[in-house]
């Protein structure tokens, strides 16, 4: 009888899943069953379509913010984040390419750790900021174009 109780395959549920592994491609885990993994966080094999809709939305916000920043500097304005003046100063009109590059790379670190419990307020937060400024600069628009 004993024989039969012994696994002759490695269970891979012995250990967290790593950051990067070939499950992510294969795998089912998209959450966890037990609460102490749940306040614990780890990594998963499949995200939601909801993050899918998060991520998608903070790139497309961030789009956004670099055309609307364009528009803005086009018309007289000036950029107040400090960064991005002197990446502006640099590289012209080519500064997008750079936010978008940076913002994206930042989504997909975010995305990787969004079980983490500081890592899903951090992403609602950024979301956020990113709205915020986009309301903003669309009332500069107002007020600049009136």
């Amino acid at each position: 009888m004993e024989e039969f109780d012994r696994r002759v395959l490695k269970d891979r549920r012995e250990k967290p899943t790593p950051l990067l592994s070939k499950y992510i491609f294969w795998g089912r885990r998209s959450r966890f069953r037990r609460k102490e993994d749940q306040k614990r966080g780890g990594y998963v094999d499949r995200y939601s379509p909801g993050l899918l809709f998060l991520f998608t939305l903070i790139i497309g916000l961030n789009v956004l913010d670099a055309l609307f920043t364009m528009g803005i500097l086009d018309l007289g304005g000036h950029e107040v984040n400090p960064v991005v003046n002197s990446v502006v100063s640099i590289y012209g009109d080519k500064f997008w390419v750079w936010k978008f590059g940076i913002v994206s790379f930042s989504a997909i670190l975010l995305c990787i750790h969004i079980k983490f419990r500081l890592v899903k307020a951090l992403t609602l937060g950024i979301a956020l900021i990113y709205v915020g400024v986009i309301l903003y600069q669309l009332v500069l628009f107002y007020f600049i174009l009136s």
